[in-house]
């Protein structure tokens, strides 16, 4: 089994606004097409204009109604790989081939030692790894390593596909083991949640809930402010129970 090295000041990973995502797929699409490449490459696709489409994906985005009545609202779930602190799919790969860079703390997986054992996605409790099966090896979100590194590119092309592509810029690249990052003061401000921190595997991405959107003035009042908007306990119950659902399916 895999050993894990010691923790990483650095911890590169996502943030991820649950009030502003729109659902659009931007995310999908742009992380399918960048690490189709890039450093998982290739991500099949099986019969994709057939009866039974599929295919590998690294990052999916799923949709849920919550609530009742006048408080009915869409939220759109962007899920992908969480790279843990101690991540149960790197401890339980026979082959290192899944591992976890202690220079910024991204898990990869090396697809020339994979054996496709499947071991690290039934460990996964996240849904994060998928198997390609015309490759035969695990897939999943590397941050788009060979991305963020890469000063060919111009400054602000440095980071994750998905976060580039983003019309609301609901998604957010950083330094969370940093304290002062924009990152981590965003996470700070808006009340950033993990995802199923009871399980132990400390996820760096973090996400921030859905604000609670309260009533708006009514007609004859004589002010213009903008609706209230706020972030409450309640509403972060509701957002991990819709992650639990997310991650059942």
């Amino acid at each position: 089994m895999t050993s894990l090295p010691a923790p990483s000041q650095k911890k590169l990973g996502l943030v991820i606004d649950l009030d502003t995502c729109v659902g659009c797929q931007a995310c999908a699409t742009s992380c399918k097409e960048w690490n189709t490449g890039g450093f998982s490459g290739p991500l099949s696709d099986q019969d994709p204009y057939g009866a039974d489409p599929h295919g590998t994906w690294l990052n999916r985005v799923h949709m849920y109604e919550a609530g009742e009545g006048d408080d009915t609202r869409t939220v759109n779930f962007p899920r992908s790989c969480l790279h843990c602190e101690t991540p149960a799919c790197v401890t339980v790969c026979p082959t290192g081939a899944s591992y976890k860079r202690a220079e910024d703390g991204i898990v990869l997986v090396n697809p020339d030692t994979c054996i496709g054992c499947k071991l690290c996605s039934w460990a996964c409790p996240y849904g994060a790894r998928e198997y390609d099966y015309a490759d035969g090896t695990m897939k999943k979100c590397t941050l788009c390593v060979d991305r963020i590194y890469n000063e060919t590119l111009e400054p602000e092309d440095r980071q994750p596909a998905c976060v580039r592509a983003c019309p609301t810029g609901a998604r957010h690249f950083g330094d969370l083991g940093d304290p002062t990052s924009a990152v981590s003061q965003l996470v700070a401000d808006r009340e950033g949640v993990a995802l199923m921190p009871e399980l132990g595997y400390n996820p760096v991405n973090r996400y921030l809930p859905p604000r609670e959107r309260r009533n708006a003035p009514s007609a004859d009042t004589t002010t213009t402010a903008a609706p209230a908007v706020g972030t409450d306990a309640g509403v972060v119950d509701k957002f991990f129970a819709w992650a639990d659902k997310a991650l059942t399916r």
